[in-house]
């Protein structure tokens, strides 16, 4: 397998995790009852998923690189599938599902932020056009999922046990 530099490494990881993104978007929205919510767990999916296109799209100009990004990419979103897992039991409501979405989008968006970095320091205009174009509907993602916690989360009642 080529070795990767850091900059396709993070590349990997921002591509993995619009992937894992699109399970846990899925999963989240078996959790809850709210049309709407689930309407927007829908369009997150689709922006993952368009993630991930383009992620892809940069990693196929990496020269002989491609396939090792992509698998780099299949490890960070099994082990992002694993985490979900754990944090997911059998007995997830919604919230439990918005609180996960919360720290995934926060991790996405702090993922997409050091790619941004490395791709200015490197000079890499592809990489920073994925970056322009995927920040803001990343910090859209951390928004929505955490107001989405705080909604659910103000509909629990704090005294019932858990």
């Amino acid at each position: 397998m080529a070795e990767l530099t850091v900059l396709e490494e993070k590349l990997s990881e921002v591509l993995g995790l619009a992937q894992a993104a699109q399970d846990a978007t899925q999963k989240v929205e078996g959790l809850v009852d709210d049309e709407q919510i689930a309407a927007e767990l829908q369009r997150m999916r689709e922006e993952a998923a368009e993630t991930e296109r383009r992620a892809t799209e940069v990693a196929e100009e990496r020269n002989g690189k491609k396939t090792a990004i992509l698998d780099k990419a299949a490890e960070t979103k099994s082990e992002a599938k694993e985490m979900m897992s754990t944090y997911l039991g059998e007995d997830a409501d919604g919230l439990d599902g918005f609180e996960f979405l919360t720290m995934a989008e926060a991790g996405e968006l702090g993922h997409l932020a050091v790619l941004g970095k490395l791709a200015e320091s490197a000079g890499e205009p592809e990489v920073q056009e994925l970056v322009s174009w995927g920040m803001p509907i990343q910090e859209r993602h951390f928004s929505q999922t955490k107001e989405c916690s705080l909604q659910l989360a103000a509909e629990e009642d704090p005294n019932e046990a858990a």
